[in-house]
Formats: structure tokens, sequence, C-alpha cells
């Protein structure tokens, strides 16, 4: 059974159809879901984390109907949205201990302990976040998303304005998330870090999925020394596409010369 199953989603804001009728399984991996800004992807997440509720369609998470069983999808998923979630007046132990007590967690002191330590960041727990550095306030929101063991967890742009570096380590800790059993499900703009983390992606365009496959799979289809930014070059349309210019046709003139 997919942990996540979609399946006709769409949902709908006034005249906007923001999702329209995707289906799409994911399995225990890093899936990634790429496309333009204003494409579905942020509304996706948010029907799959009961935040808004789809307009018709189902989906399930670990089993669970995002819309008749919330409360139990909640219990399995955490989600970090893309703007920064920590409270920058109180210190990285602080905000992960305020978490693990709106979860009702056992044990939290040693449970905060634990996560700090898994994000590298017991040394810098006492202090307060408004030190920390962009990548560090995106690994203590890590750390208040792991605090009461999640099955699923939504990343919503996790590397989003960091240096290679802090996107370097995000990166090691997402993947050894996977290594131990979590599914990730996350958007992101970074193509090359899709195409070298993800397991498969899909890819999102005017609220329909568009291709969906591994990196892999998706690059050897467009053809040699092919990347993910060309495969998604190739299935979203620009406004000048839309007008009558290909810019694929054009890249590969370019490559002919």
């Amino acid at each position: 059974m997919p942990v996540i199953e979609i399946k006709k989603l769409s949902r709908s804001f006034g005249n906007l159809l923001a999702v329209d009728n995707i289906d799409l399984d994911v399995g225990n991996e890093i899936f990634g879901l790429l496309g333009p800004n204003g494409a579905g992807k942020s509304t996706t997440v948010m029907m799959l984390t009961t935040l808004i509720k789809p307009s018709s369609g189902t989906a399930k998470v670990c089993g669970y109907d995002v819309v008749r069983d919330s409360k139990k999808v909640r219990s399995k998923i955490s989600y970090v949205p893309q703007d920064m979630a920590v409270d920058r007046k109180l210190t990285g132990r602080e905000n992960v201990l305020l978490y693990a007590k709106l979860y009702g967690i056992p044990n939290r002191n040693s449970k905060v302990d634990e996560v700090l330590e898994m994000m590298a960041l017991s040394d810098r727990a006492g202090d307060l976040v408004k030190t920390y550095s962009g990548g560090m306030r995106r690994r203590l929101e890590l750390a208040q998303a792991l605090v009461h063991e999640p099955e699923v967890l939504f990343l919503d742009e996790p590397t989003l304005g960091l240096d290679i570096s802090g996107r370097r380590k995000i990166w090691e800790h997402i993947r050894m998330l996977k290594a131990e059993g979590m599914t990730i499900f996350m958007t992101t703009h970074y193509l090359e870090e899709a195409e070298k983390y993800c397991n498969r992606v899909a890819i999102i365009d005017k609220g329909r999925i568009a291709v969906v496959g591994s990196p892999e799979n998706l690059v050897s289809s467009i053809g040699e020394n092919a990347s993910l930014n060309d495969v998604f070059l190739e299935k979203v349309k620009t406004p000048e596409e839309q007008a009558g210019f290909n810019s694929t046709q054009f890249r590969n003139l370019l490559r002919r010369r």
C-alpha cells in the first residue's frame, strides 16, 4: 500500500483551479514535487497535511483519509513550511520543548535532547535562536518536526535561502531520516538537488501532473547530456512558449552551433 495515495484530487479558490484532478502514489522514498510558482505545489502539500480540504477527490496518508481521518493523519506526519516557524526570542531547546509539550510527549526532556543531537544542535541548544544562522534555524525546525517521531515528513522548500554549506547539511539530515525509514515528501526549486537526492519526482504545471518518475529515467528520456532542468523546461510551458516560442528547440539549436 502506498504511504501517500492521491486520486483525482482537486482544489479551487473561487474561479481559480489550483490543483486539477491529480493522481499520485508515493512510497517509502524521498519524493520531490517540482513546478513553477503558482503551479499547485503548496496547495497540494496543504491538502495532504490537512491544512485545507480538497474540493473533490481523495487523498490518504498512511492509510488514513485526509478529510475523514484528519486527526489520525496529523499524528503520523510533520510539516516544515517554507517560512521559518521558530521563535527567535527563545533558545533552541525551548523551541523544541514547546513542540514536545504540544504533542504531549512523555519523557519530553530526553526526547528533546535526542532530536537536537540528531540535528547537530546540542552545543547551541541553550543559545537564543536569533543568534543562529539560517541553516541552523532550518535544522531546528527539523528537530521540532521530529520530536513526535512522524512516519511522513513534508518539507516545503527546505533549502531555500541557505548557502551551499547549509543546503548540504540539510540534505545530509534528510537522507539520514530516509535511511531510518521515514518517507519524505518535499517541494523544491533547486532542480539539481532533486536530481541528485530524490528517488522520484513529479512535475506539476497549472495544477496538473505533467510527468512522474525517477530523475534518471526522466533525464534519459530527454537525451544524452540532459539534466532534470531540461526535463522541467520540456514539460513546463513558459508564457513565451504559449505565445509560440519553443525554448527546447532554441536550446537544441544552440548546442548544434
